[in-house]
């Protein structure tokens, strides 16, 4: 496979994945994709982000999530985002340390 071809194909698989967490899953929240994956919506936008301002596109963290929650993040927690368990809290603030850290700073 040539370099062009692997570059459409993950480009087109992260598109799907976008779009399946967007459209098709919006029930899962993000409290559980990082306490069982260590990323969420918020860790794909900001990479998405960083990828931009690489290449030197200026791209704040509002406008990145709103390309990859499709609305404005308050949008999202309105219709969305459910309220999180003390255990889930808990599991989140290890999961977070040990796969972001500070790079959010």
């Amino acid at each position: 496979m040539d370099e062009q071809t692997q570059i459409e194909l993950e480009a087109a698989a992260f598109r799907t994945l976008r779009a399946h967490l967007m459209e098709k899953r919006t029930d899962v929240q993000n409290i559980d994709m990082m306490n069982l994956a260590g990323f969420c919506r918020n860790c794909l936008s900001r990479w998405y982000q960083e990828a931009a301002n690489e290449r030197g596109i200026e791209m704040g963290k509002d406008e990145a999530r709103e390309i990859f929650y499709g609305m404005t993040m308050a949008e999202w927690k309105a219709n969305y985002q459910t309220e999180a368990s003390a255990a889930q809290q808990k599991d989140f603030e290890k999961s977070f340390a040990e796969n972001v850290g500070d790079e959010t700073k």
